[in-house]
């Protein structure tokens, strides 16, 4: 796999406020979860060789992004064939109880690297037979810290996810950072950022199924509100990526151009400036080595959460309760 190093440092850095970051732009075996997450350990690897303590992917990249639902009329209601695509879904989703993503911290804990990564997860607090976009942070132990599941899915997507809670909304200490993340086009939702920012958030890490179009304009936009680092990690989907076995592949893939989802990995410093525009089209590891003294510095200017903020007069209430649906007492 390809590798961009970029690197983004005060002039004199403290060894203490350097962290070295990775981004791995890459394609699912689509609908294939444990080939999938081979590749996804390949890319850990990886970016534990390179140094880094933090390696981040796209949302729902295993099993995959599901590109489906608007190439074969998805909303038809009652549909064999959309009953037969989430009920594949279904199976090759990533069940966190049933030890599904042991391989992946045990290869966090091999290296010490954190990882972000978006799965489709087939909840087991919820029946286990609905589906939700999940943003889950390993530590550098190999120990799960959260697993937060999106919100609200956007447009089609709520034809196969549902609706998440706010037990995930937390921050992770990375080094001298704190590090969060949100689901795709949860980045503009402004509370859901102030919920993370009020934590010490100063790392924020942004996942896309992939698109210039999606990373381009709030990745920048979400630095400069935070004075934060924001990564920006988005999937990739080429045709040839889908595997031969793909169910209605020849529907799926049919006016669909080169790309069903075409990257545009970035990173951003706190002020808003790009330390890596948005790399589009291929599969790549983007490593940078970023400095929290920036961070500190563009605080004074303005603190969101902290010395620019009225609580007195605005305040946010989360609730961090995991939803379900019962609750069981028994005797003893």
């Amino acid at each position: 796999m390809e590798i961009l190093e970029a690197t983004h440092l005060s002039h004199n850095p403290s060894a203490s406020d350097k962290i070295k970051v990775a981004l791995a732009q890459i394609a699912p075996v689509w609908l294939k979860r444990e080939a999938t997450l081979d590749k996804v350990i390949d890319a850990v690897e990886l970016a534990g060789k390179q140094g880094c303590q933090l390696v981040a992917f796209g949302e729902t990249l295993v099993p995959g992004y599901p590109f489906w639902i608007e190439r074969t009329d998805g909303a038809r209601f009652n549909d064999p064939k959309q009953k037969a695509m989430y009920a594949k879904c279904l199976d090759q989703a990533v069940v966190i109880e049933d030890g599904h993503l042991d391989a992946l911290c045990a290869a966090a804990q091999k290296h010490s690297i954190s990882v972000y990564l978006g799965v489709m997860e087939r909840a087991a607090n919820r029946s286990g037979h609905s589906l939700y976009c999940t943003l889950v942070y390993i530590d550098q132990n190999g120990e799960i810290g959260s697993a937060h599941r999106k919100l609200q899915p956007s447009y089609a997507e709520r034809l196969a996810w549902a609706p998440g809670d706010g037990n995930g909304l937390r921050v992770h200490p990375l080094g001298r950072f704190t590090v969060g993340g949100l689901n795709c086009a949860e980045n503009w939702m402004p509370l859901s950022r102030v919920a993370l920012y009020a934590q010490g958030e100063d790392l924020h890490v942004a996942v896309w199924p992939g698109g210039l179009r999606n990373t381009e304009d709030p990745t920048r936009f979400v630095a400069k509100e935070s004075r934060s680092y924001v990564l920006s990690v988005s999937g990739l989907m080429r045709a040839e990526d889908f595997p031969k076995d793909t169910p209605e592949l020849t529907e799926i893939l049919e006016n669909s151009g080169e790309f069903l989802a075409d990257g545009g990995s970035c990173i951003a410093a706190p002020d808003g400036s790009w330390v890596v525009a948005p790399q589009v089209g291929k599969e790549l590891l983007i490593t940078a080595e970023l400095d929290h003294a920036l961070v500190r510095a563009d605080r004074q200017l303005f603190d969101p959460t902290g010395h620019y903020s009225r609580p007195d007069v605005t305040r946010l209430v989360v609730d961090r309760k995991r939803q379900q649906l019962a609750e069981f007492v028994d005797s003893e």
